[in-house]
């Protein structure tokens, strides 16, 4: 069993899915177990983030840069926190994609969201291109370095990250366990650089393709300290087996 301090996490991503029923199921089935050692959070889309209850910790998938005013279709820190929302993911590759959100624009939402007291789920990974042409490192370092610029290394004891391989994300393909570590491990000596002891303790989620039946082989990597969830975390018994897997690192 990985040995750790770090507290494991599983987050589901429904991204643009999910209704009333999946909530009442999803809640339900996780309620059977005891997932004590880790922590399990929810980032359905913003219009159900009010229905759930309070045995579900929330996530926002998304948060303006600006704290109000005239932003249409924007939400703000502080209405957020109205819905009851504990964490937010910020750089999901679909974001910087179809909405073309820059490394700085991410790194103004990560530290906007730090100054709220919500807990950034940072997101960062490579399209296959990247992995193929051998600069991998150098890529991921430039996404690293520009939340690093903003925020400093200090800040990123309040926040967790998430390791998205591109290629992996919604396409049935996973990374290996070898190549999942092989990031995390260069992540964690990346921000030992500047602060060993915050490094030690970032909790790194790897999210790609991950399911019940490849979570084991995953998590029990030295460096991977949970998930971010896509499809499977619409499936409430997957992402329970998911959960459970996290459970045992703790």
């Amino acid at each position: 069993m990985q040995v750790t301090t770090r507290r494991p996490m599983v987050a589901g991503n429904w991204k643009m899915n999910g209704d009333t029923s999946l909530i009442k199921t999803m809640q339900s089935t996780l309620a059977q177990a005891d997932l004590s050692n880790m922590d399990w959070v929810i980032c359905p889309p913003m219009p159900l983030l009010g229905l759930f209850d309070k045995s579900t910790k929330l996530g926002s998938q998304n948060v303006s840069q600006f704290d109000s005013g005239a932003h249409t279709g924007e939400t703000s820190t502080s209405l957020l926190k109205e819905v009851g929302c504990q964490y937010v993911i910020i750089g999901h590759s679909e974001r910087r994609q179809d909405n073309h959100e820059s490394d700085q624009l991410i790194a103004e939402k990560v530290k906007k969201t730090l100054d709220a007291g919500l807990t950034p789920i940072f997101c960062f990974g490579e399209p296959e291109s990247v992995r193929d042409d051998g600069s991998l490192f150098e890529y991921l370092s430039a996404q690293l370095d520009a939340v690093l610029e903003v925020i400093g290394i200090s800040a990123f004891a309040d926040l967790v990250m998430a390791y998205e391989p591109i290629w992996a994300i919604g396409t049935g393909k996973t990374a290996s366990p070898e190549q999942a570590q092989e990031v995390h491990a260069f992540v964690r000596d990346y921000l030992a650089k500047q602060d060993a002891n915050i490094a030690q303790q970032q909790v790194i989620l790897y999210g790609g393709s991950v399911k019940g039946s490849n979570a084991d082989e995953l998590f029990s990597q030295p460096d991977v300290d949970g998930g971010l969830i896509g499809g499977a975390s619409l499936k409430p018994d997957d992402f329970l087996s998911i959960c459970l897997a996290a459970n045992k690192l703790g």
